[in-house]
This record gives structure tokens, sequence and C-alpha cells, in this order.
């Protein structure tokens, strides 16, 4: 049986071997959770588990419970922020109101780190929304995956590694968070549990009931594209539950669920990568689930 994600991370720290890049995939409240809990273990220096949470580094990394609101542009808010105070801790993600985690903050990354370390320690800096960085911001950050600082980790959170280039997702350590066995979180988004509930009836929708679902992505790409991406990703884990019960019983041929998987795949590169139109996006997405459920 292979071994809690939690406790890989977990293992690296204790063990100290720590590779300079980590790509963490999964529901977000796992993995974001998970990468702030490893980022400040990396910079602590107290004795037993880490974080211990009594050493300076620790005490300095602590989460503020109100962080500063990030602005991609630069002009209402900061690029990145620090974790806590702690100056070596940076946490990168989307802007308020961005579709996506913009090359400007990429590039101020790697300012940051190429000085020193304020504290003389280890270095880490986490990118949530990692399957938001664009070809243009991707390609700005692989060049600190082939050349990174000394002593200095980089975190990439993402909902799943479809939407990174090969290139980026190949100089990483990769951990992945499967999804729960019923589908979801116990607590994910209200809006995910709405579409997981849904999903099952979809076999029986007709092409303009389809088309109407898709309607409700209509309007402001900072609102809607956020949207879809939760949409996929709750039709991901009901496609990953559909499939493992059907295995698990030796039931039907499960191509059409195979086939919808790489539909998805697809939509969410598309979404993140290339600007697409979110309600064509999830159109798409659609009839692909709507094929798996009919099957």
């Amino acid at each position: 049986m292979s071994r809690p994600p939690e406790a890989l991370l977990h293992d690296a720290l204790e063990s100290g071997r720590i590779h300079s890049a980590y790509l963490l995939a999964g529901p977000a409240e796992k993995t974001r959770a998970a990468a702030l809990a490893f980022a400040r273990g990396l910079a602590c220096r107290g004795e037993g588990p880490r974080p211990c949470e009594a050493c300076d580094d620790c005490r300095r990394s602590a989460h503020d419970e109100t962080p500063p609101e990030l602005d991609g542009a630069g002009k209402k808010g900061p690029l990145y922020r620090h974790l806590g105070d702690h100056p070596d801790l940076v946490w990168v993600e989307r802007g308020a109101g961005d579709t996506r985690v913009r090359i400007g903050q990429v590039r101020a990354l790697q300012a940051t780190l190429r000085l020193r370390s304020h504290q003389g320690g280890r270095r880490a800096a986490v990118i949530a929304d990692a399957e938001w960085l664009n070809l243009e911001a991707q390609n700005a950050l692989l060049r600190l995956l082939e050349e990174p600082p000394e002593d200095t980790t980089l975190i990439l959170v993402a909902a799943g590694a479809s939407g990174l280039l090969a290139t980026v997702r190949s100089r990483c350590q990769r951990v992945v968070w499967p999804p729960a066995a019923a589908g979801l979180a116990e607590d994910a988004p209200e809006a995910m549990r709405e579409w997981l509930a849904r999903f099952p009836g979809l076999g029986d929708a007709g092409v303009p009931e389809i088309l109407d679902l898709a309607e409700s992505f209509r309007g402001p790409r900072a609102e809607t594209a956020p949207a879809v991406a939760q949409m996929l990703e709750a039709g991901s884990a009901w496609l990953h539950a559909r499939t493992r019960e059907t295995v698990s019983v030796g039931g039907r041929d499960v191509r059409a669920e195979l086939d919808a998987f790489s539909t998805l795949a697809a939509a969410r590169k598309a979404l993140a990568q290339r600007n697409a139109n979110p309600q064509m996006v999830a159109e798409r997405a659609l009839f692909a689930l709507r094929e798996a459920a009919a099957g």
C-alpha cells in the first residue's frame, strides 16, 4: 500500500533529502495546507518534528490570519507575500480578480530568490494555482527550475499536473493526492458538490440541456474561468470514483470514462494556458461527461 502524500513530505524533512522542486497535485484544500507546512518545515531549525513551532524560524513563519491580498499587476497590492514575516519563505498565487498567475509575479520571485538568504538557512517558495501559469510564465519559471539557487526549494501546487509543461513537470518531485473515495473532500466548495450530484443525470440530458448548462458560465472571465475550473475538478473526481467502482466489481468497459478524463485534462490546459473561452470549455467538458454518464 502506498504511503500518504503527507508522509512522503514528512520523510523528506526528517531525512534531509530535499529536492529543489516539488509538484503537489490534488484537491486545493489538502495541497495548499501541505505546501504551507512543508515550506515552514524546510525553514525550521528546531528539534523534533518539523515545523516544531518553537524555534525562531517557526514563530516568524506562523501563518497570518489575514494575509495581504496579492495583485498580479503589482498596482493595488504586492506580487507575492511572505509566510508570516519570515523573509526566506515566499508565497505566490493569483491576484484578486486574476484568472492566472502572471509572468511579472514569476519574475519578481526569480529576483528575490537570486538574493542571499536573510536567515542563513534554507529558503522555500510556494506557487499556488500553478495550473494557472500561462506558457510565458511557465517558460520563465523553467529557467529557475533549471538553475535553482542554492538551498532553495520551489513548491508548485496544482489541482492537476496536466496544465503544466512536460519540461516543468519533469524537473519536479511529484506528490499526488488522489480524489476522495466519495468524489470530493468533506470541505469542498458547495458549487463542486452540486456538480457532483448533477453528473450522474447527464446521461439522460439532451443537447439543449447541455448547452444551457454551459451557458451558465457566460460572463466576465475573472468570474467564469475559476467556476469552470471547479466544475472540471469535480468532474475528474466523479470520473475517478466511477471508474474505480466499475473496475472493482468487474463491470462494463470504462472507455467512455477514460475518454472523458482526457477531454477534461485538455480542457484544463486550454482554460489555463490558451485563454480559452470558459463557456466553450465547459460545453466540451459537459458533453464528454454526458458520454461517460450514459455509458
